[in-house]
């Protein structure tokens, strides 16, 4: 099938569309994660930063605590809201 027979009907097509702003919200609520950690908390200056196991406040949250709650995110969305799609092409029966 070339790009002219592609069927923007097929209901692959709004799956394959509400999984993308999935992946997208998932990119924004890490944005703003990062964001507000790192120049939330390491706005002040060094010698006013507090520590979580060594690392600054800012860096642990934004980035070590960040990376724990998206990768279980991640998990949550590939096992409750992704759905399995076949890419072969579907023949009509006639």
């Amino acid at each position: 099938m070339n790009h002219n027979e592609i069927d923007h009907n097929d209901p692959r097509f709004k799956i394959a569309n509400r999984e993308a702003l999935i992946g997208v919200g998932l990119v924004i609520f890490n944005f703003i994660w990062w964001y507000g950690f790192a120049y939330g908390l390491g706005s002040t200056p060094p010698e006013e930063y507090t520590y979580v196991f060594g690392l600054p406040a800012w860096f642990f949250y934004s980035c070590v605590v960040g990376t724990i709650i998206m990768i279980v995110l991640v998990i949550i969305v590939v096992k409750g809201f992704l759905t399995e799609v076949s890419f072969e092409e579907e023949e009509e029966t006639k």
